[in-house]
């Protein structure tokens, strides 16, 4: 291993538990031991992926959320024997690799829980939700401190949370950690005064203004957690660990509103003096270790940062933080290893937390000590495949129930949480293959099929590979996206697949192989405005053309949205001409990557015309109408992002297939998933 990593691979403890090393896995939504949207059961998926992560060097592994109580069938996981039977046999495997493994336990949601859209009238309707409450109780996984606005579902209340309900919850986190214990676990974690979530909500003042016991002053606030982990310690003994997952700054201006990076505001929530107040508060009330980053439901970007984050982007106030305990404090939150190495010499942290990186590629860890870092497949902090809970106005959580259930798979690693759905076999009949474009996913259908065994050839138009997605990598925030490219073309030339280059194949009567893979990409949409040839598609934009000034973008979705950013960062003015009701109205997009955009939008008051369209493009304006309106906006350029369409150069047949957005537009995950089923059915 390179030096610079050496501070990672050191010992250290956690009350008396030692780890061998600086490396959380930290916990992620779905990948929970007991299941998540199922009945209690000790879950195969998550444990098979936890075992390879623990073979691959992890120190430490927190497994995703463990919910006290069923979300499905209202059962206390107490309660579930057979699952802690299995739990026991599993860590004794588990344990002979060295690592160890604390389980982190819910006490809920609260206004945070993301209420699928279907589920909403249960949350508005008493009489709904009692007639399901048998099966699923929206408004006790809703219940908050006080009755406060749902981060989902506009316009609904949630109820309040009763002390009797308060009661059940400390003693069953104190009956559970107690089986996790007999059951070998290393130690547990609390979740959570963090992320905006029920222990959370009751610890800020914006969310909690209960006049009991349990709200009002800073020790009532905090009185929720400082039973939890009391009660642990009865039950369990006092050198039992206890782990809390904790926010240091909320970075929240209101509700659904929060604070991007580098802008001034007003904290609503946590604010670092108070943080660190109350990691010294809860040290001394007996929790062992501080797992930490920023954030709530309302600023989720600081707790779940897509690509428009910075580096390391909790790293200052969670040394801050570290500053005021003595107990060991972990930092999560676009961590880079040789980063976070130097803030462990410095002593500004006792570890680095990682979560979705393990997703992409398990043996990450691995693959750094033995300094094959280029062999790495990054995470691109897309959330495509993994959190895709997508909220805008008129949806609350429009993810489908199966991505619901499914969080914690990953757009770029099929093989990740999906009961061996996608594992590479043997072909069982070799055979050559043609692919006709070498974007991602053409070049992820030659990886597989070789690996399979099949003889591929790529036929690229271009002399370079690596497709549309060139242009998706181009802007400054997309340095993960830029190394994913350098990524595949590594691997294609490692498994000597062959490239003809500048090949524009436009007939498959060119081609001799046994399969044809088209993966030839979209082209722009180019609607009937008057002037539209007067605009700059939005991929020569990214490819390099200079526009300056008021540049109006045609279309609100992610691509004009990033356009946006990018133009903003440059120290342009654009603006946003969208036909919708809000920007980015897509159901595969996690909040956290839109909310981000949304607020850095608000923050740099970027004009954003929505419910309108475009009438006429002129040299220097465009006119568009709005609610019956006409505006007239100045335009020194005018970008169109207004989507694609598919472009095969022919039909799929029997010996032909089409993959990425020659088959559909999508996203990374529709486009690398649809390459495995591909690849691994020739």
């Amino acid at each position: 291993m390179e030096k610079k990593y050496e501070s990672l691979f050191t010992p250290w403890k956690i009350g008396k538990v030692e780890i061998k090393n600086r490396i959380v896995l930290c916990p992620m939504g779905g990948t929970s031991l007991f299941g998540w949207m199922e009945l209690h059961h000790f879950d195969k998926d998550a444990s098979e992926f936890f075992m390879e992560c623990a073979k691959n060097n992890v120190g430490l592994i927190i497994p995703g959320i463990a919910p006290l109580r069923n979300l499905i069938g209202r059962q206390w996981l107490y309660k579930s024997k057979r699952s802690f039977k299995k739990l026991k046999s599993y860590m004794e495997e588990f344990h002979k690799t060295g690592a160890k493994m604390f389980i982190q336990l819910t006490a809920g949601f609260g206004r945070s829980f993301s209420v699928p859209t279907g589920m909403v009238p249960m949350l508005k309707n008493k009489f709904l939700n009692l007639m399901v409450k048998p099966i699923i109780d929206v408004q006790y996984l809703c219940a908050s401190p006080v009755s406060l606005p749902s981060r989902w579902a506009e316009g609904v209340m949630t109820r309040a949370i009763t002390k009797k309900e308060i009661s059940q919850m400390i003693s069953a986190f104190a009956k559970t950690a107690k089986l996790c214990k007999e059951a070998g676990v290393d130690g547990v974690e609390v979740h959570a005064v963090h992320e905006g979530y029920l222990l959370d909500q009751f610890t800020t003042e914006y969310t909690n203004k209960r006049t009991d016991e349990y709200g009002g002053s800073f020790e009532n606030r905090y009185r929720f957690p400082v039973q939890v982990v009391k009660a642990i310690k009865e039950a369990c003994g006092k050198d039992y660990p206890v782990s809390l997952r904790f926010s240091a700054v909320s970075k929240t201006k209101d509700f659904c509103k929060g604070a991007v990076p580098g802008e001034e505001y007003t904290e609503v929530g946590r604010d670092l003096s108070e943080a660190k107040k109350a990691a010294k508060y809860l040290a001394d009330a007996g929790y062992d270790m501080l797992n930490t980053d920023n954030g709530t439901y309302d600023a989720w970007y600081w707790a779940h940062p897509p690509a428009y984050m910075p580096k390391n982007c909790n790293l200052k106030d969670v040394a801050e933080v570290k500053k005021a305990v003595k107990i060991p404090v972990v930092c999560a939150g676009k961590m880079e290893p040789v980063d976070a190495s130097k803030a462990i010499e410095k002593g500004d942290i006792d570890a680095m937390g990682v979560a979705r990186q393990f997703l992409t590629d398990n043996a990450w860890v691995t693959k750094l000590v033995e300094e094959r870092e280029d062999d790495i497949l990054p995470c691109i902090h897309c959330h495509n495949g993994c959190f895709p809970m997508s909220h805008y106005k008129g949806i609350a959580n429009g993810a489908s129930m199966a991505d619901t259930k499914g969080m914690s798979r990953c757009a770029l690693n099929p093989m990740t949480m999906q009961n061996h759905k996608f594992d590479i076999k043997p072909a069982k009949k070799p055979k050559t293959v043609a692919v006709i474009g070498g974007g991602v996913g053409g070049m992820e259908v030659a990886r597989i099929a070789t690996l399979r065994g099949h003889k591929v050839t790529i036929y690229e138009k271009s002399d370079t590979l690596g497709g549309i997605f060139i242009a998706a990598a181009a802007p400054s925030f997309k340095e993960k996206d830029k190394k994913l490219i350098e990524w595949y073309r590594r691997q294609i030339k490692k498994l000597n697949i062959e490239v003809k280059f500048n090949s524009n194949i436009t007939s498959l009567d060119e081609i001799k192989a046994d399969e044809i893979v088209i993966a030839t990409g979209s082209i722009p949409k180019r609607p009937p405005i008057p002037g539209i040839e007067k605009t700059i598609e939005a991929c020569q934009y990214l490819n390099g053309k200079e526009v300056k000034g008021n540049v109006v973008i045609i279309g609100g979705g992610l691509s004009g949205c990033e356009i946006a950013y990018d133009l903003l960062l440059k120290g342009q003015k654009p603006m946003i001409v969208e036909s919708m009701n809000d920007l980015m109205c897509s159901k595969s997009l996690c909040l956290a990557n839109s909310s981000y955009l949304r607020d850095y939008f608000d923050y740099k008051k970027m004009p954003v015309y929505l419910e309108s369209q475009v009438k006429k493009i002129n040299d220097h304006s465009v006119e568009i109408c709005q609610n019956g309106k006409s505006h007239l906006l100045k335009a020194d350029y005018v970008i169109s992002a207004v989507g694609y369409r598919p472009a095969p150069i022919a039909k799929p047949s029997k010996h032909v297939h089409i993959v990425g957005d020659a088959l559909k537009v999508g996203n990374l995950r529709t486009v690398v998933w649809r390459a495995w089923e591909v690849a691994e059915k020739i």
